[in-house]
């Protein structure tokens, strides 16, 4: 649908901003996945978001600009308006990774090395004819508790589930978006496709200045991911403190984006083609625009504005919740690791990052893996459902959440 065909039509706000918050979280997980497996079709899907979005905006500012009919309505909606025009700018940020694919820009072979180790895989994957699980529910396959893959998304013809529920069905065509790791993503693939997932071959480290530019943007990718699930989370509790994390982690990307800029202005004398470098200043860029409109979100928080009932009505109905929780001492994460306590077998949750604190002060450890030692006073921000947060919070002995 062209931009231009859209017309008015009374619509939930709430509605339409819950819609907007997944389209841009998936949004980012597939335009890294796009770079990773240097897939076209998923880039594509991206984009086809990007357009998605793009009349979700227009329709969320329609609506809004109905609803003010005073001063002091215009003032009340003005946040709601900047979260709205926040989630577009990660939109777009995403397509712009996206289109590093499509068009062919330039990428050095290194970035796909060190991206498997900072996202899960995103797999596009057809249902076929004849796969098993054609005509079964999500409930029926149980694939998240028995594989560790998640199907994020669903597209049937040109429409999109966005984190279909278990009891949705699965039919053959379906186009499937899998989240996992790479190990547990290949047979599920397999079952859905008929075919063998083929992952991109490792690449050996070359050059110094470039290999740490490399390891700047996954670095910047990450807490970039972080600060949009930190925002979010600070407009849902109207939190202050999480919205302060988000404008920590934006002042940590830009300095990194500026390390990052100096290593490849090193390395450019030294690669055989320099033009391969142009598609990493363009993601360093999205990912740094992706950080900005983080704070944008959380940016009535920190002004002691609160946040607009409306606001935190769609993120709380949106398909899944962040949620921060306290390592309580003799709780069952107090002492172990994550991958000990089988937390994401357990709970269904994602840790997305632990906030370690000891004698020497707060300590960020983002896209923590199953070797991650969690003690008392540590601090967990985890993604999932709200079934999952409940789980999750008696592991943690954390009694304070509230997601119902």
């Amino acid at each position: 649908m062209d931009v231009g065909d859209v017309e008015y039509e009374p619509v939930s706000v709430k509605a339409v901003l819950a819609e907007m918050k997944d389209t841009a979280e998936l949004m980012i997980d597939m335009s890294f996945s796009a770079v990773l497996l240097g897939s076209r079709e998923v880039a594509e899907e991206v984009l086809e978001l990007e357009e998605r979005m793009d009349v979700l905006q227009m329709r969320a500012r329609m609506s809004l600009m109905m609803a003010a009919r005073s001063p002091e309505d215009a003032e009340a909606l003005a946040p709601v308006l900047g979260v709205v025009g926040a989630t577009e700018k990660i939109s777009d940020a995403t397509g712009d990774v996206a289109k590093v694919v499509i068009e062919e820009i330039g990428l050095p072979d290194a970035l796909r090395t060190a991206l498997p180790e900072a996202i899960e895989t995103v797999a596009r994957a057809t249902v076929a004819e004849d796969s098993p699980v054609a005509g079964r529910t999500l409930r029926d396959l149980n694939l998240e508790t028995e594989t560790g893959v998640r199907v994020i998304a669903i597209r049937r013809g040109g429409d999109w589930l966005l984190n279909p529920d278990r009891d949705d069905y699965i039919h053959a065509g379906d186009v499937l978006l899998l989240r996992g790791t790479e190990g547990n993503v290949a047979p599920v693939y397999a079952d859905v496709t008929g075919s063998e997932y083929v992952a991109p071959e490792p690449v050996e480290a070359g050059i110094e200045d470039l290999d740490r530019a490399v390891d700047s943007i996954v670095l910047m990718k990450n807490m970039s991911e972080l600060s949009v699930d930190l925002a979010y989370g600070s407009v849902l509790y109207g939190s202050e403190g999480l919205a302060e994390e988000v404008a920590e982690l934006e002042a940590e990307v830009d300095a990194l984006q500026s390390r990052f800029e100096a290593w490849v202005l090193r390395a450019a004398s030294r690669v055989d083609d320099p033009v391969s470098l142009r598609g990493l200043m363009h993601i360093a860029e999205a990912t740094e625009v992706i950080s900005d409109a983080a704070l944008e979100i959380a940016e009535g928080v920190l002004r002691g504005m609160g946040t607009h009932p409306v606001v935190a009505e769609a993120v709380f109905e949106s398909d899944e919740v962040v949620v921060r929780l306290d390592v309580v001492p003799d709780s069952g994460l107090a002492g172990t690791t994550l991958g000990e306590r089988m937390v994401r077998t357990e709970t269904g949750m994602r840790v997305i990052a632990v906030r370690h604190t000891d004698a020497d002060g707060d300590d960020w450890e983002i896209s923590p893996g199953p070797e991650t030692l969690l003690q008392p006073g540590d601090v967990l921000i985890a993604k999932g459902t709200r079934a999952g947060a409940e789980r999750l919070s008696a592991l943690t002995g954390d009694d304070s959440l509230d997601v119902d």
